[in-house]
């Protein structure tokens, strides 16, 4: 896999954002957690939370309750060692069957070696229907 590091240009930025969107749909938090420094700070929603080993533990928990989890990103802003993406995620609650459509916004900042040091994430959480389903349907 390329490794992309700062800075940034528009190009790169799109790639870095398009591996993290593939990466993240592998569902698997050791691929996942790969990507951030041994000490990345994460805030998700109301959560802080900091270091690689961390970011593995909450990821099998969501993937755990997040079934069929299905993931766009899209590039909002970069600078030198900085990305902002807005995203949108579809996924069934694992103990209700429930589907939703998850709209949020994460804040990337990227140590020299191109990995993530900080995330902070928002992100808010819509009820669908399966049929109203669009993302990463087969």
């Amino acid at each position: 896999m390329q490794k992309i590091i700062s800075p940034f240009t528009e190009k790169t930025a799109r790639q870095k954002v398009s591996i993290a969107q593939d990466t993240w749909n592998t569902r698997d938090p050791e691929i996942v957690a790969n990507a951030y420094t041994i000490d990345s700070q994460w805030r998700n929603r109301t959560a802080f939370f900091k270091g690689r080993n961390t970011i593995k533990e909450f990821l099998k928990r969501k993937w755990d309750k997040e079934l069929d989890y299905n993931l766009e990103k899209e590039l909002w802003a970069y600078s030198e060692n900085r990305i902002s993406v807005r995203f949108e995620y579809e996924w069934r609650d694992a103990d209700t069957g429930q589907w939703y459509r998850t709209h949020g916004n994460e804040h990337w900042e990227f140590d020299e070696y191109g990995l993530m040091k900080i995330c902070d994430m928002s992100a808010n959480d819509i009820p669908i229907v399966e049929s109203e389903r669009r993302i990463g349907k087969n």
